[in-house]
């Protein structure tokens, strides 16, 4: 997609990070928003900034995606509000990092919850709409960890794996109608995912910045690419699993991903 200014993109995870800086590229380049995210007041005061600042119309929906029939809410009030969404960006997640015998089963079904089911439910709820406009795109944040299983963190790996496919799928099946679906994967980034993921520290001198990740993202939007790797050194690291067997590639992980507790041991 080429042309933001007057159109309507619908972001979650909104309050934060990368879904934060969607939201003021986007604004940059005069797109109206609506904000999806837990905290309202963030929600509130970011779409009002970006409203003076930019000159766009904003609606600000306090959700928790998590919540039973949220997902469907949050598609019935985006209806409510009669502009035709232009650009889904499906932001919101979480990751859970622990060694097996203390991670908390709950914890992984709520997030398999929400980086799997609800990302797959409103992208089914606003992908026929654009299909039937020929005009769309729908942008899924995966990860560098969807190209490796990723130990202490298996299952968000998995889901991260689950994101890729799907939206590669759909890259498929839609760009001859003028529709375009792309995965973004992010290496480690600068922000509230580590803190969330109960990973504090774990920044390296290689992070790179909300603001990185999503000036690529809508150059590979763009470019109507499938999905884009985030940084040079991100994508080298993507490539591995091609060169080497499966072993070597899980076994790595295990060595990186260690917890630092572990690892002092």
């Amino acid at each position: 997609m080429k042309d933001f200014a007057g159109h309507w993109a619908l972001i979650t995870g909104a309050s934060s990070g990368i879904g934060e800086e969607f939201a003021r590229q986007l604004a940059a380049r005069g797109m109206n928003l609506i904000l999806a995210a837990r905290r309202a007041e963030r929600l509130t005061a970011l779409g009002e900034e970006l409203a003076q600042q930019h000159g766009i119309q904003f609606h600000a929906v306090p959700v928790d995606l998590l919540a039973a029939g949220e997902p469907e809410g949050l598609v019935h009030q985006v209806k409510e509000f009669g502009h035709p969404i232009e650009l889904l960006i499906n932001n919101a997640g979480f990751g859970l990092m622990s060694r097996v015998d203390d991670t908390s089963r709950e914890e992984v079904q709520r997030m398999l919850a929400l980086n799997v089911a609800v990302l797959t439910d409103l992208t089914y709820a606003m992908l026929p709409q654009m299909l039937e406009r020929q005009s769309g795109a729908i942008v899924n944040i995966a990860s560098l960890a969807a190209f490796q299983p990723v130990v202490y963190m298996p299952a968000y790996g998995a889901t991260k794996a689950y994101v890729l496919h799907f939206s590669e799928a759909l890259w498929a099946e839609t760009r001859e109608r003028n529709v375009h679906v792309m995965a973004v994967c992010p290496g480690f980034t600068k922000s509230e995912f580590f803190e969330v993921a109960g990973m504090t520290g774990w920044y390296t001198r290689f992070a790179q910045t909300p603001q990185d990740v999503v000036t690529t993202s809508l150059k590979a939007l763009r470019r109507r690419k499938a999905f884009v790797v985030c940084g040079w050194l991100n994508w080298l690291t993507s490539l591995m699993p091609r060169f080497v067997t499966r072993k070597r590639v899980v076994l790595g992980s295990e060595l990186m991903m260690r917890p630092p507790q572990d690892k002092a041991e």
